[in-house]
């Protein structure tokens, strides 16, 4: 079948081995000085890995592969010991794999083995994978009051895909860069007065898009050649995310520019919380 699975580039891995804990299923291992995919049964495709790899050397693909077995992966997993099933079962929650989830949970509980999240458990066994019921997220008081305010929108470019956009579009020239998961916008409700105000917007998806290498390329070339004030970067919280900030850093090693980097990491209620890496 035809699916989503990790490829390692072995003329950029260096084995360092830091993919290898991110991956639960054991799909990973360092062999003869580089990262190896052991097993397409093993790799679900989600691409937890990227974030770790220094050297940019696992993308994810599309291409004909054993589909992926979470019975196997388990018996794997319930191997190597509590704390490995919990990563693993966070994993696939945290990526809204739920089908997975129920899987994982039924093996534990058929060979008696205690689950070691426990709403996990219930919701998957007892009530159904919660990513296939609707989720209403209920507005604080506040939001609720009728009187309408007029907001102007922030944006002062087009296009704002990072795929669609030209490196050398001048208005980049001296601008402080708002790097924005597609999802943030419609999660923090205040995301233009907030976020965007003053300044040159990017947007992207690292689980989706399939453009990693491009997206690297692109903004090696924006940086190299664009005098850049600043950068912020807005992500969801979901562990998927967190590839923006891989790609913006290796960008900017590729480039040879060094700028602190401002991140923001809104919740799925819509909340903030702060931070600054380098």
């Amino acid at each position: 079948m035809r699916r989503q699975i990790i490829k390692i580039d072995e003329k950029k891995c260096n084995g360092c081995g830091l993919c290898v804990p991110n991956c639960p299923e054991g799909a990973l291992q360092v062999i003869d000085g580089k990262a190896r995919l052991v097993s397409d049964l093993f790799c679900d495709g989600l691409g937890a890995c990227i974030g770790e790899c220094p050297e940019g050397a696992i993308t994810v693909i599309q291409r004909d592969a054993e589909p992926y077995d979470e019975s196997r992966v388990m018996e794997n997993i319930i191997k190597a010991g509590p704390n490995i099933i919990k990563a693993h079962l966070k994993h696939l929650k945290d990526h809204d794999q739920n089908e997975y989830l129920a899987q994982a949970v039924e093996v534990l509980r058929e060979k008696g083995i205690s689950v070691p999240d426990e709403e996990a458990e219930h919701s998957c066994v007892s009530e159904g994978c919660p990513g296939l019921k609707a989720q209403e997220i209920l507005p604080k008081p506040s939001q609720q009051e009728t009187t309408q305010v007029e907001i102007k929108s922030e944006l002062r470019q087009w296009p704002v895909q990072l795929h669609l956009l030209n490196p050398d579009a001048p208005y980049i020239e001296n601008s402080d860069l708002l790097i924005s998961a597609d999802c943030a916008p419609f999660a923090f409700a205040n995301f233009h007065q907030q976020f965007l105000k003053g300044k040159i917007v990017i947007n992207l998806c690292p689980k989706l898009d399939k453009e990693i290498e491009l997206y690297i390329e692109k903004l090696t070339q924006i940086f190299k050649t664009k005098n850049i004030r600043s950068i912020h970067i807005v992500r969801m919280e979901v562990p998927c995310c967190g590839g923006i900030g891989f790609i913006v850093n290796k960008a900017l090693e590729k480039s040879g520019k060094s700028l602190d980097i401002n991140q923001s990491i809104i919740t799925i209620q819509g909340q903030i919380n702060q931070g600054v890496f380098t």
